[in-house]
Parts: structure tokens; C-alpha cells; sequence
């Protein structure tokens, strides 16, 4: 049933269905590489690749969008070898969706290495400590090079700890920086421009921010400055106030955000898009999500447990290994172990995506989501 829908030149969202029971939704979100089912969990190939995974495993995983990161793709190889590539598509042989972050969290993220001014931010490569500026116009224009079908506004992130004086000054930097962003990018049918809803984690600032973010709202808003060093409790409080006014005709994305417990709860407020890299670190460190809870599989007492990783998962990974095969490669650092890992976690949180869109769509996502706060899935925030 069609209930929403909102349609530009090459994008459009529309809500197939909205849970009875509990309000959350489905939907589809179309872009020129392909239409993504919401809600999603987006993998994270900051520099152009899903760490040690080939475009063919995370099809095999499911994955409908993947994200990649302007900062460090910018920093190498250089927007302007992606471009002459033919855009991230073509570069990395990805021919599904691809949205690209501002590279505004990383930047604010070098702490004692960059100096912010309404212009823009001036930083040190963590590469080679060269010097670098990025302004709304210049992140939009290094996004247009990577030719991502989604891309993000360049905004100021805030750290948890914030005051609130300096909080409404970030906001309001981040605003100017929106509309300037808006018209670096006007014309521009073939990329849709997210804007970023910021305010740190005062409710009023939340709420500003969102009322001057919308009008810049074509087809999809992002909330960002979460998950940031905070509390939980204290993100889904930001997410229950912005959820009563975020727009119903337009895919909802919270930045950042990867546990099995943040995605469950998030969705319930309302969220339609999810990224992190968790799913992938923690994989490298030899940790794993389960339908049965967190498996740390470099622990001794899996060295002779010839059992599946999890027995509810038919990915390549819980098919043809044990838990034991896969502690002895960890433990021997072979790269075979960190990819199996991050092949099965990134299947773990998709096909709990795609559990997730079920229980809406049978009007059941409140029994769903008490049955998952009781289970050993909840905690495994890695």
C-alpha cells in the first residue's frame, strides 16, 4: 500500500507499510544505482572498500548501499583519480547505491590538528600532516567528484560533553554551512544532498535545529552527533524528541550507528538509515554478533569447538567453518579469519534488517522488540 511518497528527477521515497502495533515503517528509497528497502544498515568502505570484503561478498551478505568516506578519499588516492575513474562506482566495481559522508566527523575528529572558523575547517592530514581546509563548498564539490548517489552536508559535530552556549553556536554554523552546501550543489540531479540535524544533546537544540534543517530537506535528512560518547538512554531521549516532527515523506538516517540494540531500538523511533564500522572491527578483533549473543572467538574455550559461529546464519562463513578453525586463524593473525568475521557480522546485522522489516510489516515490531531486549542478542555492542 502505498501511504507516502515524495519524487524528484532520479530520487524518490515512499512508505510501503506502517506497523500497527507500533508506528515504525518500511519503505523504499530509489536512487539512479538501484532502490534500497528501509530500514537499513549501510556498510561502511571508508576508503572506497568494505575492509577485506570484494563487492560480490557483500552481495552475497545483502547489502543494498554501502558508505564510503570523503575525508579519507580525499586524503588518498584524490576525488580527482576518482572522478577520472568514472566515480566510486566505477573505481571499486560497486554498481549498487553509494552515499558518502562530508568527511566532517573525521575532520572535527583531529583533535588539536585543525582550527574551525565560519569559513570552513583547516586540519593536518593524518597521513603526512600536510595542511588541509575543507568549506561547504569544497566537501560538496569533492563528493560530486565521487559521484555517490547520496551525499552529506558539511556540518560541525559536537562532542558529548558540549556546553550548551557553544552547542547553539555549532548549530548555527552548521545551518550557514547547509545553505551554502545547498547551492554548491544546486542543479545537481544526479546526487541528492542529505542535510545533517545537530543540537548535541539538548532537546531544545535537537528541536531548532530540525525546524531550520527541514526547509533544506529534498528527499532524505540525516541526525548527526550521536553516539558520540553519551549514554544511550540519553540518544534515544534526542530520538523520541525529534521523532513527532521529522518528515514522514523522506528517509530518516542516524549517523554512526551499528549495534544490534541501537538499530532495534532506533528503528522504533522512527530511523530508516544506519551506518557504523563496528560490525567490521570488532570482526578484525576476533569478535562476533550471534543469535545467541556476542562470540569472542580468540577465547580458549573455543579452541576445540567444532561448531558453527551461529547456527541461524547461512552465510559462507557459519557454513564451512567452525569456531575452532576460525580462533586458530585469529589467533594466527591470518587475514582469512578477519574476513570470515566481517562477512558474517555484516550478514548478521542485514538479515536482522531484514527481521526487523518483517515484524513491521506483520504489525508486530512492539512483541519483536520485547522479545529482543529480553534475548542475549540485546548487549553486544561489541
Amino acid at each position: 500500500m502505498l501511504i507516502k511518497k515524495i519524487m524528484t528527477k532520479n530520487f524518490s521515497y515512499k512508505t510501503t507499510h506502517i506497523c500497527k502495533q507500533s508506528g515504525a515503517r518500511t519503505g523504499e528509497f530509489a536512487t539512479p544505482h538501484g532502490v534500497i528497502q528501509t530500514p537499513v544498515f549501510m556498510p561502511v568502505g571508508t576508503n572506497a572498500t568494505v575492509k577485506s570484503l570484494a563487492p560480490y561478498e557483500l552481495d552475497s551478505c545483502g547489502a543494498e548501499i554501502i558508505l564510503s568516506n570523503t575525508y579519507h578519499l580525499a586524503m588518498r588516492p584524490g576525488s580527482d583519480i576518482v572522478k577520472k575513474a568514472g566515480g566510486l562506482n566505477q573505481f571499486m566495481n560497486w554498481q549498487k547505491p553509494i552515499l558518502t559522508d562530508s568527511g566532517g566527523f573525521q575532520v572535527f575528529s583531529l583533535s588539536g590538528l585543525n582550527k574551525i572558523t565560519d569559513d570552513g575547517v583547516t586540519f593536518a592530514s593524518h597521513l603526512d600532516g600536510s595542511k588541509h581546509t575543507f568549506t561547504p563548498e569544497s566537501a560538496t564539490k569533492i563528493q560530486q567528484d565521487l559521484g555517490a548517489d547520496i551525499i552529506m552536508a558539511f556540518d560541525e559535530c559536537t562532542k558529548a560533553d558540549t556546553d550548551e552556549q557553544y552547542a547553539l553556536v555549532a548549530l548555527n554554523r552548521t545551518i550557514d554551512w547547509l545553505a551554502r552546501c545547498k547551492k554548491a550543489n544546486k542543479g545537481n540531479a544526479k546526487q541528492m544532498l542529505f542535510p545533517i540535524v545537530q543540537g548535541n544533546m539538548y532537546k531544545n537544540l535537537r528541536l531548532l535545529s530540525l525546524q531550520k534543517t527541514l526547509p533544506f530537506a529534498e528527499c532524505g535528512i540525516a541526525i548527526g552527533g550521536l553516539s558520540v560518547g553519551e549514554p544511550k538512554p540519553i540518544m534515544y531521549e534526542m530520538l523520541d524528541t525529534l521523532k513527532p516532527e521529522l518528515p514522514n515523506n523522506m528517509p530518516r538516517y542516524l549517523m554512526g550507528i551499528g549495534s544490534p540494540d541501537c538499530l532495534v531500538e532506533s528503528v522504533l523511533r522512527g530511523i530508516d538509515m544506519f551506518d557504523c564500522v563496528l560490525a567490521t572491527r570488532i570482526a578484525r578483533n576476533g569478535t562476533a554478533f550471534t543469535s545467541m549473543g556476542k562470540i569472542v572467538v580468540r577465547n580458549g574455550k573455543y579452541k576445540d569447538d567444532f561448531t558453527p559461529l551461529d547456527n541461524n546464519c547461512t552465510c559462507y562463513c557459519c557454513q564451512n567453518y567452525t569456531k575452532a578453525y576460525l580462533r586458530h586463524l585469529i589467533n594466527a593473525d591470518e587475514i582469512l579469519g578477519a574476513r570470515m568475521l566481517s562477512l558474517h557480522n555484516i550478514t548478521y546485522l542485514i538479515t536482522l534488517m531484514q527481521r526487523i522489516r518483517k515484524a513491521i510489516t506483520e504489525n508486530r515490531y512492539l512483541d519483536f522488540v520485547k522479545d529482543f531486549r529480553e534475548s542475549s542478542e540485546y548487549l553486544q555492542a561489541g
